[in-house]
């Protein structure tokens, strides 16, 4: 019994509790976002992600987390967020046609496609907003954003 107490406390020194601890909270877990059906293949997609309720939705696109621009491919798009600890987030995208990085409005509603996680279509009685756009993402996750031209 001795022999294997001796052998427990030298794999706790080996293998400390706390580098386990940090090794969990420390999480590279990946989340891939595409878009497809877009109107064209012009421009190309920005793809924000957002991880604060306050953040979100973003019209000027200074308060994400962090962004990714996509290559429109056959009217496609897909962009791999790497190295994210778990949370809660929500996506934005924007079909940027003329890669300018802004929504180009009309009167009242862009020009461009627009999308948010979450969300079929948006309007003046369904505004996008970070609870219900919003998931948790623990585990490498696969996520697609249907794009909004209005």
């Amino acid at each position: 019994m001795r022999h294997y107490l001796i052998h427990f406390i030298w794999l706790i020194m080996l293998f400390p509790i706390n580098s386990v601890i940090r090794a969990a909270d420390n999480e590279d877990i990946t989340l891939t976002v595409s878009v497809m059906d877009l109107r064209n293949s012009n421009g190309t997609v920005l793809f924000a992600l957002y991880n604060r309720e306050d953040a979100f939705p973003d019209e000027h696109y200074k308060k994400y987390y962090r962004m990714l621009k996509g290559e429109i491919v056959n009217y496609s798009s897909i962009v791999v967020f790497e190295n994210l600890p778990s949370g809660k987030y929500a996506v934005n995208i924007l079909h940027d046609e003329n890669n300018d990085g802004k929504i180009q409005k009309g009167f009242i509603f862009p020009e461009e496609g627009i999308g948010f996680s979450n969300y079929l279509s948006i309007g003046l009685s369904n505004r996008p907003i970070f609870e219900k756009a919003a998931f948790y993402l623990r585990t490498n996750t696969r996520i697609r954003v249907n794009v909004i031209y209005l």
